[in-house]
């Protein structure tokens, strides 16, 4: 066991600190044993969700996120029919729940996310033709 003296932010603090050598520590008859902190298991990691592709005709609206998000609902399939104002999916940001409504009436020809799927700005969600 050795000592040292260590000063912190203007505090002066004395230490002693166990020698280690070979991955195990020199007992000194004066020093106590110390349990080894144990090795946390790492959090399993979720896959990220890849974006869909999305294939854009000639005279088809996109409609993107406006937003950083989550999806939390998608309230159409494809081949549905919309009109403008219908809620297409719903887009949580800052803890709120934002509608992502159709900006024209038409035929939903294909959806660029899925629920749960985090989205950045500009993200293509939905095409509607």
């Amino acid at each position: 066991m050795r000592k040292f003296l260590i000063n912190v932010n203007g505090n002066e603090y004395e230490v002693e600190v166990e020698e280690i050598t070979e991955g195990k520590t020199v007992q000194n008859p004066s020093t106590r044993s110390v349990d080894q902190p144990k090795a946390q298991p790492k959090p399993k990691v979720q896959p990220k969700e890849e974006k869909k592709s999305i294939k854009v005709t000639e005279g088809a609206e996109v409609v993107t996120a406006p937003m950083p998000g989550t999806i939390l609902s998608i309230n159409v399939q494809e081949g549905d029919e919309v009109k403008a104002g219908d809620i297409l999916l719903i887009l949580e940001a800052m803890k709120m729940e934002n509608e992502i409504l159709a900006p024209i009436d038409g035929k939903v020809v294909s959806i660029g996310t899925t629920t749960g799927a985090s989205v950045n700005t500009g993200d293509k969600l939905v095409v509607i033709e």
